[in-house]
């Protein structure tokens, strides 16, 4: 399984709309990508501005075409006006899960 975390911050004021795109993303991922396996949303209880996102994959080539879906290029467009900085971004192999 490979995964990708995400740590992304909202602008001051942004944090609503950044939520929105991620579910856009989100709902993509449910409707076009059944090699996806999960793909989840958080936005912290201590800093609503801060969101995360975890994404499991069942290939490299899931994940590939998951990173080159519209969803995404849709994401990154409208990323300059709501992310604060840069996202940090980790993939990995997973080496344990359980769900």
């Amino acid at each position: 399984m490979i995964t990708i975390t995400a740590i992304i911050r909202a602008k001051a004021g942004q944090e609503n709309g950044l939520r929105d795109a991620l579910l856009d993303v989100a709902a993509h991922v449910i409707d076009h990508e059944p090699d996806t396996i999960g793909f989840h949303v958080s936005q912290s209880l201590d800093d609503p501005a801060v969101f995360t996102t975890y994404e499991r994959f069942a290939t490299e080539a899931a994940k590939d075409l998951h990173n080159g879906s519209e969803a995404v290029a849709r994401f990154f467009a409208r990323a300059e006006a709501l992310i604060e900085g840069e996202a940090v971004l980790h993939t990995c192999r997973e080496v344990t899960g359980h769900g």
